[in-house]
Order: C-alpha cells, then structure tokens, then sequence
C-alpha cells in the first residue's frame, strides 16, 4: 500500500529541459506529463540508457522492434512470437561500443535507425503518428501506428539522485495499419484489430536496477481501457508510472503499488494493489530472455494474459474492467 495516499504528483504543461547545463538533473523537470514536453539533453558517456521500444499485438502475433543505446552497448533487435503455438523468432542482437550518437535527438521527433548484422530497425515521426520499418532474415516489417494529434501520452522523470534518473513516457491504445512477413508469409495488419503499446526512455540508471511493469489495453464494460503500471524502480522517489486511460483520458495513479506473485510459479495469478488499485493479472504465457556477461547482465520474465480489476479514481468513482489484453514483466539488470 501507498505509505502516503494523499501524495499526489506535479502536472508539468510546458517544456523543460531533463538536464541542467552540467548534466546533472533539473529540479523543474520533475513530474508527469500528458504529452511529450521533455527535452532529453543527456550529456557525458558511460552511464545514458536511450531507448525505442514498441510492442504490436495483432490477431495472430506480438511483434517488438526496440532500438537502445546505452554508450557502451548497443541493442537493434525485431522479434515475433505466435499467439497461439507460443513459437518466437529473434533477430537481431547486441553492438558493443557503438559509435556514439544514436537517439541523441533531445526532443526525440529525428528518425531513429539501428542495424546489427542484416537487421534493421527504422523508426520515423510523421503527421500520422510514427512508422515503424524492419528488415532482417526472416521478418520485414511496414507499419504505421496512428496517433491522433489530441492523444494522450504519460511521461514521467524518476528521480534517484542529482546524478542518476529516469525520463520514460509510457503509450498504449494506439491503432496500428500496414503488413508484416515472416518467413514469406504476408499478414496484413488492420486497425480495427491490431494495437500499439510504446515505451520510450533517457536516463541514467544506477548499475543494479530492479522493475516491474505492466501493461494493456482494449475494450471492457463499454469503456476503451488502458492500463500502465510499475514497481521496484520507482520506489521511493515520489514518483509513479502508473495511469489508467479510460476513453481516452489519462488518470495519474500515485500509489506504490505492491506487486505479489510466485516467482517460481510464474502462470499463477498476478496482483497488483494500492490504495486506488485492485487489479489481478491472469497468464497464459511465459518466455524468459536471459543475456549474462556478469558485469553486463539482463534478465527479464515476461508473461502475457489479461488484467481483471478496478481503479478508483481521484473523484470516487470506480471504474471496472474484465478481460483486457497485456504484459506483465520482472526484470533484473546489471547495467
């Protein structure tokens, strides 16, 4: 539970700069945002994570494009997996000392493009929200993912220290339209059925780094619901990455949320509780992506099922939802 329920997080509504001009973190930039209004200049080399990640959830895959740069270490990747054998397909990896300058872009709108071997990955801002391009051996990827000029996205700064802090800003409910190929075989993607969830983040990150996250969306009860919750990293900052989009409004969720699950169980249900939450998370899938170079370590449990719950909002009301598609996750870095 929320040690402090009346806590209740900054709205920021104009720009600001992430980062005074010595690097270190801007007070003012502290708080949450409904649109992008972060400018990201990281300075320096060694400890910046910049990263573009983007889920898809059709009828019949869940496809992830991510491109990262973490100084040291690079990562251009596209992977799908089948809904209903559960089968993956990675393509892609891990590009030590890259050279420097990718997503160097402060207010993050210049096309980020990312290679490793005969996999590309090509992300572009345009009128209509932001198309995603991949090549590699075995999938290709032409997407456009639709985002109206009046949606809502969150962003929030998570602030360790002076020296060490977060930007993320968390998107879902985003129609996606184009084609994806896999092994020759062509799916056409259409908006009616097909969804996008983003997470985009610049930051500096301590070196041993815990988290939760969660994320879904679809349509309950006569309501468009979009769910984003976090935990672990956030704790203790007095900040949150947790909303709720209902008909596509965003609601800030200050709670601390506790997340209880058997780690040695992970199919059996998930709950994540606060003061204004009850949620439960019900899997029908597990897959662990594990890398491990000791100093260099990334370990990440992923589950996908449905989210069953309800949130009370600021005004009281209480708003419930059953069978909502989405992820949940437990990760470990060493970073």
């Amino acid at each position: 539970m929320n040690p402090n329920p009346s806590r209740r997080e900054r709205e920021i509504t104009e720009p600001v700069d992430l980062c005074l001009p010595d690097g270190s973190l801007n007070p003012a930039a502290v708080g949450w945002t409904r649109r992008p209004l972060h400018r990201t200049n990281l300075r320096g080399w060694g400890r910046n994570k910049r990263f573009e990640y983007w889920a898809i959830t059709t009828p019949d895959h869940i496809l992830a494009l991510n491109i990262s740069q973490h100084d040291y270490r690079a990562n251009v990747s596209v992977t799908v997996m089948d809904r209903v054998r559960f089968s993956e397909i990675r393509q892609g990896g891990n590009r030590w000392l890259p050279r420097r300058g990718g997503l160097q872009d402060p207010n993050g709108a210049a096309t980020a493009r990312g290679r490793r071997g005969s996999t590309v990955v090509e992300l572009t801002a345009n009128s209509r929200g932001t198309a995603l391009r991949a090549t590699s051996d075995r999938i290709q990827v032409d997407v456009q993912v639709l985002e109206p000029s009046d949606h809502q996205s969150m962003g929030v700064v998570v602030p360790w220290s002076r020296r060490k802090f977060q930007y993320t800003r968390k998107n879902n409910c985003l129609r996606v339209e184009g084609s994806l190929v896999i092994d020759g075989v062509e799916y056409a993607l259409k908006p009616e059925s097909t969804s996008a969830t983003h997470d985009h983040g610049r930051g500096r990150w301590p070196y041993r780094t815990f988290w939760n996250w969660g994320s879904g969306s679809g349509t309950s009860l006569g309501h468009d619901i979009g769910l984003q919750f976090g935990g672990k990293w956030t704790d203790g900052t007095g900040s949150t990455e947790n909303w709720l989009r209902l008909d596509g409004e965003l609601h800030k969720i200050s709670d601390e949320l506790q997340w209880t699950y058997d780690p040695s169980h992970w199919l059996e249900p998930w709950r994540i509780n606060g003061q204004s939450v009850n949620v439960t998370f019900t899997p029908i899938h597990h897959f662990r992506a594990l890398f491990n170079r000791w100093i260099v370590m990334a370990r990440a449990d992923t589950c996908y099922g449905h989210f069953s719950g309800d949130i009370t909002l600021p005004s009281g009301d209480v708003v419930l939802f059953d069978n909502i598609y989405g992820h949940v996750e437990d990760v470990a870095r060493r970073w």
